[in-house]
């Protein structure tokens, strides 16, 4: 039998640099997710490699290596920064005589510490729970076999089958549950477009200082602190736009290098905010050496949730820290694309609000549209999108409609119901 050894905060940090992958700087990071979860770094462990070592991951001479260092230091608990298979983190725990941890598995650990609202607790439980269905081999190898024979037959199911049915039926329940808050968030979402009040995502790489923008233009209260993952839960509240208008601003979580697949799927849900927002504010630490990795990173994960396609509005924070001054930038065509300022000075703040006013406003198709006897279809499809602001019959039988609806959702009708060129020309 093989049990696992507990697990406590004096860690040693393992980084293996691979020859087809560019981590050089990943150290830095899996520190501060250590020290985020609480950990305590007392000895760092870095080697090269062309490929993992089936058995250690990182091969025989420096598993016994790592061995050492965590005899040296009394160390609890071995972090790696990447992803390790079951079989492999059960042979380096009887190795070193202490817990072994992975990369998702800490990144579920800080997201579990950081869930506070009903619906992160149910995706973060999902997510360690389809985590957990992968690694049941630990601790039960005594078990994996039903023995024979008078006086050692089993009880007809192992206690490795009872534990994954369990988890199973966990996996359904909860799944379940997370649909239901996802129709309602969903009903909010359709309440929001009848009344015609566009959606702001702020994305960004994790600790980019999105949490402190937040509150700074809308002027709620999100836990804000300089660590990885600060914020989980997402937040929505009413921002105010230049000429009068307002907007909706919501603030998700950070993403991160390898985010691990199981979280992508359990926070889909929460993640729709960034699907069907109007516009994206990637938030980026203009200071950071890395900040064009952190850029293509969050552009990755953008696509996997199918949110690439929303328009985007970059927005350089911390120039407090760089030197920059506050200032937008725009594109070849003269609309905005880039915005300087500070989250905790709140510079730069009026050319943000402007440029998110004139990209929303770009992205809004207003005007009369005339629509013909046969086209009823297409006019019920406008009221049930909250479109319609005011409606006059004509002679034909037709119907003149004064429409607002975001530019994407009007392409996608026109796409939907085939309506052709000369139709969208007659907006004015």
């Amino acid at each position: 039998m093989f049990d696992r050894p507990r697990s406590g905060e004096r860690a040693v940090l393992v980084h293996i640099d691979f020859s087809s992958e560019q981590d050089n700087d990943a150290l830095d990071e899996l520190r501060e997710l250590a020290l985020s979860a609480g950990a305590q770094p007392l000895a760092e462990v870095v080697a090269n490699r062309h490929s993992p070592d089936p058995k250690y991951f990182v091969g025989s001479g420096k598993a016994e290596e790592i061995r050492d260092v965590v005899a040296a230091n009394a160390a609890e608990i071995v972090i790696f920064n990447h992803t390790l298979s079951p079989s492999q983190e059960r042979n380096l725990e009887r190795l070193f005589q202490c817990r072994v941890l992975d990369r998702t598995g800490l990144i579920l650990d800080i997201f579990a510490q950081r869930a506070q609202t009903h619906e992160g607790k149910l995706q973060v439980e999902l997510a360690q729970l389809k985590h957990l269905s992968t690694r049941l081999v630990r601790g039960w190898t005594h078990l994996e076999r039903q023995k024979g024979g008078i006086g050692l037959r089993g009880p007809g199911e192992t206690q490795l089958e009872t534990d994954r049915r369990l988890i199973g039926k966990r996996i359904r329940a909860l799944t379940e549950r997370l649909e239901k808050v996802r129709s309602q968030r969903e009903q909010g979402r359709r309440a929001r477009q009848r009344n015609h009040v566009p959606t702001v995502a702020l994305v960004g790489y994790t600790n980019a200082g999105k949490s402190t923008l937040f509150n700074a233009l809308t002027g709620a209260a999100v836990y804000q602190a300089n660590q990885l993952f600060a914020t989980l839960d997402p937040t929505v509240r009413r921002l105010e736009l230049p000429e009068g208008g307002h907007a909706v601003l919501a603030d998700t979580v950070g993403f991160i290098r390898h985010l691990p697949h199981d979280l992508v799927a359990a926070f889909r849900s929460t993640l729709q905010e960034t699907r069907d927002a109007d516009l994206l504010l990637h938030v980026v630490d203009a200071g950071a050496e890395e900040r064009d990795e952190y850029m293509h990173t969050v552009r990755d994960v953008l696509e996997q949730i199918g949110a690439h396609e929303v328009p985007q509005l970059l927005v350089f924070n911390k120039i407090d820290l760089t030197g920059d001054l506050p200032r937008m930038d725009r594109g070849a065509e003269g609309e905005p694309e880039r915005v300087w300022v500070s989250a905790i000075t709140g510079e730069g703040f009026d050319e943000l609000r402007q440029a998110i006013g004139e990209r929303l406003h770009d992205e809004t198709v207003d005007g009369w549209l005339q629509l013909q006897p046969s086209q009823g279809r297409v006019r019920a499809r406008l009221f049930d999108l909250g479109a319609v602001r005011e409606e006059r019959e004509d002679e034909q039988g037709g119907w003149q409609v004064h429409v607002r609806l975001p530019l994407r959702e009007y392409r996608q009708l026109c796409a939907r119901e085939s309506l052709d060129a000369t139709l969208q020309e007659r907006l004015h």
